[in-house]
C-alpha cells in the first residue's frame, strides 16, 4: 500500500521540511497542494526551470515520488484552461503522472456546473496532457460526488486519458454512497485516492482525525484493494483552510499508523 499526504495539511512547512518529514516517517510520496504561501504549483520555486532537476534528484535520493499535482482549476471556467495546461507542463517536467481538476469548485454540490463546457474542456486538456505523459483526474467533488453522473460524463467523453480522483469523503457524506457503490460506478477510472474523516454538526461538516468520524474509511480502503486498486492513498488534511485542526506532525503520523493497521 502506497501512502502520501497532501501539502494542504502543512501550510507552514518548507519543501525541505516536507520531504524530510515524509522520508523520516516512511511515507512513499507527497501530493502537492501548495508550498507555504504559494498555492499555484507551476510557480513553486523548487519546480522552476533552474531548480527542477535538483528537486527530482532530491526526491529520488529520499525514495519519494509526487503522485499528483492538485490544482484548483475549474473545468467550468474557460479562463482556467491555460492554468490547467501549465499544471500539466509542470507535472510532465517533474515526472508526475496526474493532475487534479475540478468539475465543481466546491466540496458540497453547488449545482452550478456546465456539462457542455466541462466535456469540451477536459477533452482538450486530456489530449494536451497525453503528449506530456500526464493524465488529468476529475475529483469526486461537489456535483460529481454523485458518481453515477461522473461515470456517465466519462463515458460520453470517451477519452482514454482521463481518470478519477476518488475522494472517499464526498460521495458518502453528501450523497450517502457506499464505497462499493462508488467503486462500481467509477472504479475503472480511479487513479488516486483522498482520505479524510468527518462528522456532521447540524448542517456543517466538521473534520476529524481518522477513525474519529463517521466516514467508512477502512471499508473504502478494503473495497479499493479488492477492486485491484494499487495507487496512492493520500491524507487530505485541510489545515490550510482550518487552522484549528491538529498540527500536521500529529495528523500525518496518526494517518500512517491508521493505514499500517489496515
Amino acid at each position: 500500500m502506497k501512502i502520501c499526504f497532501s501539502t494542504l495539511g502543512c501550510p507552514d512547512w518548507t519543501f525541505s521540511e516536507i520531504t524530510s518529514f515524509a522520508s523520516d516517517m516512511g511515507f512513499d510520496g507527497i501530493e502537492i497542494r501548495g508550498i507555504k504561501g504559494e498555492l499555484y504549483a507551476p510557480a513553486i520555486p523548487e519546480f522552476s526551470a533552474n531548480k527542477i532537476e535538483a528537486t527530482k534528484k532530491k526526491l529520488k535520493s529520499l525514495s519519494l515520488t509526487i503522485p499528483c499535482l492538485t490544482s484548483a482549476c475549474d473545468l467550468n471556467n474557460e479562463n482556467d484552461i491555460k492554468a490547467a495546461k501549465e499544471y500539466v507542463d509542470t507535472a510532465g517536467a517533474l515526472g508526475v503522472p496526474y493532475v487534479r481538476l475540478l468539475g465543481d469548485p466546491t466540496p458540497d454540490p453547488s449545482g452550478d456546473v456546465n456539462l457542455k463546457a466541462i466535456t469540451n474542456n477536459i477533452a482538450q486538456i486530456a489530449d494536451y496532457a497525453k503528449t506530456k505523459g500526464v493524465t488529468p483526474l476529475i475529483e469526486t467533488n461537489g456535483f460529481f460526488a454523485k458518481t453515477r453522473i461522473l461515470s456517465a460524463l466519462l463515458g460520453d467523453i470517451g477519452n482514454d486519458n482521463i481518470g478519477v480522483l476518488y475522494d472517499i469523503h464526498h460521495p458518502y457524506r453528501f450523497f450517502g454512497e457506499s464505497p462499493a457503490y462508488t467503486i462500481k460506478n467509477v472504479g475503472g477510472y480511479i487513479k488516486h485516492v483522498h482520505i479524510k474523516d468527518s462528522v456532521m454538526e447540524g448542517k456543517k461538516v466538521s473534520y476529524r482525525m481518522l477513525g474519529e468520524g463517521t466516514i467508512p474509511v477502512k471499508e473504502a480502503v478494503r473495497a479499493l484493494k479488492d477492486s485491484g486498486y494499487r495507487g496512492f492513498y493520500s491524507l487530505e488534511w485541510l489545515k490550510r483552510w482550518d487552522l484549528s485542526l491538529e498540527d500536521p506532525d500529529v495528523a500525518f503520523v496518526q494517518f500512517k499508523e491508521f493505514m499500517d493497521a489496515i
